[in-house]
């Protein structure tokens, strides 16, 4: 079985709005990520695997970006429930941070529930550090409201 990033496209929308469901309570439409996908800097990358030569390609994840103006924002990473903790979201982040680094991005952003421990600590084994809460960010119809973490990583290799 290997493991591939792509760029993802407008023909990839169904399968990243179906990966969304199956990752958020709250998942983005096809239409919606469509919508962001036109706007100036944003980009999408498509985790993939091929059990076989025979076998089409499985989207596992795929982690949405918009840079510009030196920045760059992670807007979502969603990655199946059963294929989290196998590289999947590591892989994704990993190429997330070279595109953005060669687009000459000095910085990346991300909000991430508080309460994501797992996410957390992703990140943070990226270089990402705390650096703002935004309280009660997260609507949950079930247990209540979530505070957002906004997370922060410099890119010191970037050419802005």
């Amino acid at each position: 079985m290997t493991l591939s990033v792509k760029p993802a496209g407008f023909a990839h929308l169904d399968a990243l709005a179906a990966l969304h469901e199956a990752a958020f309570d709250d998942p983005w439409s096809a239409l919606a990520l469509g919508e962001l996908l036109i706007t100036p800097g944003a980009f999408a990358l498509l985790a993939e695997r091929k059990r076989s030569l025979e076998a089409p390609q499985e989207p596992l994840g795929f982690i949405f970006c918009r840079a510009g103006g030196g920045e760059c924002e992670i807007l979502t990473l969603a990655v199946l429930p059963a294929e989290r903790r196998r590289g999947v979201a590591t892989a994704l982040l990993a190429s997330a941070l070279r595109e953005v680094a060669a687009r000459g991005s000095g910085a990346i952003f991300l909000e991430v529930a508080a309460d994501n421990h797992a996410a957390c600590a992703l990140y943070e084994r990226h270089g990402f550090a705390v650096v703002g809460r935004r309280a009660a960010y997260y609507r949950r119809e079930s247990g209540g409201d979530r505070d957002a973490l906004v997370m922060r990583r410099a890119l010191p290799h970037a050419t802005v």
